[in-house]
């Protein structure tokens, strides 16, 4: 065991937060331990630290550098058995739950209430011989692409995430966002056909970000629209890159897009109410935003903040890990469509149970 995962081991036993991630493409651990078990939030954004914020709600956690040790090790892994096919009886009642969810949004669409809708559901699995070091391991070695995280704070729980889609990257005034929607199974060929329903789900997404930066930055260039596997997955995505206008723009840009339509819907206000109304149940940190705020933590270079989605998570709750699901509905989705992508998006996570 290295002197990285010995401290995550005393961090458990004092019951302390502390924070592991790799970031997409990386080749290193970054650890950030905190020194007491006190739950820190945001005032203004411009703290330094890991930033954990939830779907819903003005508070939003973090773990602050200054009172925080930071360890940094190279990623080392041997090769680990995962299943490549996940058998898995269909669970009848969510199936029904969920697609029967899907045609309530539908109808709000069709009632013009807005023009997606995000739907999720929660998925349940038993822990059997879980060990954390193990799962964050195959985590980096199944998805090198992904920000891949293992978040632990006593008074939140602990989370695992492979999230394949960045929120903001900030460096100085230089701002990067990507637009990420769509999504088809790994197929025998690379050549991906996206249906005219998955096309404007991630136009909507694209468009929502647009409108969300006018008037925050300048030299906003965005490009056009292309596929990218993560995991067993593909995805439509768009790069968007601009300038921002004053340091001071950055928390409003933040609070202007989370959550982005891409975990929401469009209208984001109308779309956000209707979720909360009728999930029938608390997404906590799914689908809220996570990572580095104004801070490389593995370079300590500051006025730098690397934000991703929290997407392709889980919770672990004693003996049962609660994977968090979801999927975007628009006036073309078909509800049993819509349930097997959520089906088809839990492999990324159940893959390293």
């Amino acid at each position: 065991m290295t002197d990285l995962f010995i401290k995550v081991k005393v961090q458990q036993q004092q019951q302390l937060p502390f924070v592991l991630y790799c970031k997409p493409n990386s080749d290193r651990i970054v650890g950030l331990f905190q020194k007491n078990d006190h739950l820190y939030f945001l005032e203004n954004f411009k703290e330094t630290g890991f930033v954990f914020a939830p779907f819903d709600g003005d508070a939003i956690p973090y773990i602050p550098q200054k009172y925080s040790d930071v360890l940094v090790e190279k990623v080392t892994i041997s090769d680990f058995y995962v299943e490549t096919i996940i058998t898995d009886s269909t669970d009848e009642q969510a199936k029904n739950t969920f697609e029967s969810l899907v045609r309530k949004g539908l109808e709000a669409i069709k009632n013009n209430q807005f023009q997606k809708v995000v739907l999720s559901r929660k998925e349940l699995v038993d822990l059997i011989d879980y060990d954390l070091e193990t799962v964050f391991k195959k985590l980096i070695y199944n998805y090198p692409s992904a920000f891949n995280y293992c978040f632990y704070h006593p008074k939140i729980g602990i989370w695992f995430g492979a999230t394949p889609e960045q929120f903001l990257k900030l460096n100085q005034k230089s701002l990067q966002t990507v637009a990420l929607a769509g999504t088809q199974v790994e197929g025998v060929s690379d050549k991906i056909n996206w249906n005219e329903k998955e096309k404007v789900e991630q136009q909507l997404v694209t468009d929502f970000i647009t409108s969300g930066l006018v008037g925050k930055v300048d030299k906003l260039v965005v490009s056009s629209p292309y596929s990218v596997k993560a995991g067993n997955l593909w995805h439509i995505k768009t790069d968007l890159t601009a300038t921002i206008k004053s340091k001071k723009a950055i928390g409003e840009i933040i609070l202007a897009l989370h959550p982005t339509s891409a975990v929401c819907g469009l209208p984001k206000e109308a779309a956000k109410a209707f979720i909360l109304e009728n999930e029938k149940y608390d997404r906590e940190y799914y689908s809220g935003f996570l990572g580095e705020l104004n801070i490389d933590l593995a370079t300590f270079r500051t006025a730098q903040s690397d934000l991703f989605v929290n997407l392709r998570c889980m919770k672990i709750k004693g003996k049962l890990a609660e994977l968090f699901v979801g999927c975007g509905i628009t006036a073309a989705s078909i509800p049993g469509d819509e349930f097997m992508e959520t089906v088809n998006k839990s492999i990324t996570i159940k893959r390293v149970l």
